[in-house]
């Protein structure tokens, strides 16, 4: 089967099933709207000829689109650019700069608080999940995708984008979300920041050594023949594995009962990874290998945790591509967009069909034109800034929104700006 060919498959897959939330939820989600908007009413937390803001809710705030439109861009820009925080800038835009984060708090342990605090978490997978299917496409066609440590890391982690949506939506508060959000954000910088020691480098050797000689290549003509050739792999099992998996998650949002059909269809989907054996591949020369069941196991442990948060996951899997799989960064911002797209379909499904949970579709289509914009510029100005730098971007930004975060969470209020 021919690269190209083998990317089509690919994509078709996961975009077929990312169109199907758009054509089907709309109904369950305005009921769930129409009811949440009835009880704030009767409780005397919202007037009902005040003017309608986000959602349609009276008296909710109103989100400026152009300002969604340009702020879009830049979220699609560093997701593409390091493969992560895309979901987390998403979010900082629509709690903070719109908002809607104080706007949930207002209404205390009331459905409305769980409902825009839900509409939050689909709203930013909507933005990443576009900006990694346009960035997984841009970097498979530049060499700079590794697709079967992608896929492999995929297959482990739409079970837990399923299961944690089940589990939590609706049940947690905005102000427990935002501060678990914190923590795990600082985790990762200080985990990064290590990498980028002496002795941290001194571990990264085949990294390194792929690294400089792409930063050498880009500067005297094109470096897409000497990208990434998988010399060792099965495609067809990995396939098999991957619509295994996502099958497992349909079942479990629209299946009326039999759950237990859904959990077999997970477990076969991870259990395939283990006859996957060695992926190897090279990169300017230099070859790198797993064992398939590795990235299958950690996907299951981050796709978890970043559903949970209702973010992408791209600043769970950057670290775990550059210190476990030993990856450059040149090679982490394509990988990481191939498996938060995968996340994000089954995820967004999850909320939407299974959980009836709303958005504003005019102001998440602003948003969509800004995020291609900026998913386009990312994945052609990336290959010029040096590796190192790639990480410190990541480190910068894991820092002030992981005490941002943390502080509002759990002080009520913010250290550093905006307070």
């Amino acid at each position: 089967m021919k690269k190209s060919t083998k990317w089509v498959l690919c994509v078709l897959l996961v975009v077929s099933v990312f169109a199907i939330p758009l054509f089907t939820a709309s109904v369950v989600s305005a009921d769930s709207l129409s009811e949440a908007i009835s009880q704030g009413i009767s409780d005397g937390k919202i007037t009902k000829d005040a003017e309608s803001g986000f959602l349609g809710i009276p008296g909710a705030p109103k989100v400026n689109y152009l300002i969604g439109f340009l702020w879009a861009i830049w979220v699609g820009w560093i997701f593409s650019t390091v493969g992560a925080f895309g979901g987390i800038m998403a979010g900082v835009g629509h709690i903070t700069i719109f908002g809607l984060g104080d706007y949930a708090k207002d209404f205390g342990k009331s459905p409305l608080n769980k409902l825009v605090t839900d509409s939050i978490r689909v709203s930013n997978q909507w933005l990443v999940g576009t900006s990694a299917l346009i960035s997984s496409t841009n970097y498979y066609r530049m060499g700079r995708l590794v697709a079967p440590l992608g896929m492999c890391l995929a297959i482990g982690g739409v079970g837990g984008s399923w299961l944690i949506p089940d589990l939590t939506a609706g049940k947690v508060s905005l102000k427990a979300y935002i501060g678990y959000f914190g923590i795990i954000v600082l985790i990762l910088g200080i985990m990064l920041l290590r990498e980028t020691t002496a002795a941290g480098q001194a571990k990264k050797k085949k990294a390194k050594e792929a690294a400089s000689a792409f930063e050498k290549q880009t500067k005297v003509d094109r470096a897409e023949d000497q990208g990434v050739k998988i010399i060792e792999g099965s495609w067809a099992l990995m396939f098999i594995a991957l619509a295994v998996v996502i099958a497992s998650a349909l079942w479990a949002n629209l299946a009326g009962g039999s759950k237990w059909v859904a959990y077999v269809l997970a477990l076969v989907g991870w259990g395939l990874t283990f006859f996957l054996g060695t992926i190897r591949f090279t990169f300017f020369g230099v070859e790198f290998k797993f064992k398939a069941f590795i990235p299958m196991l950690g996907g299951i442990f981050i796709a978890a945790i970043a559903s949970f948060l209702g973010i992408g996951g791209g600043f769970l899997f950057v670290p775990f591509l550059t210190t476990v799989a030993g990856l450059p960064m040149f090679l982490v911002a394509g990988t990481s967009a191939l498996v938060v797209l995968v996340g994000m379909v089954v995820s967004i499904f999850s909320y939407m069909v299974g959980k009836g949970v709303p958005i504003q579709w005019g102001f998440i289509g602003a948003e969509l034109v800004g995020i291609f914009i900026g998913s386009m510029i990312g994945p052609r100005t990336s290959k010029y800034i040096p590796d190192k730098w790639l990480k410190i971007i990541f480190i910068v930004l894991a820092f002030y929104v992981g005490i941002r975060y943390t502080t509002k969470g759990f002080l009520g209020y913010s250290i550093v700006p905006p307070f």
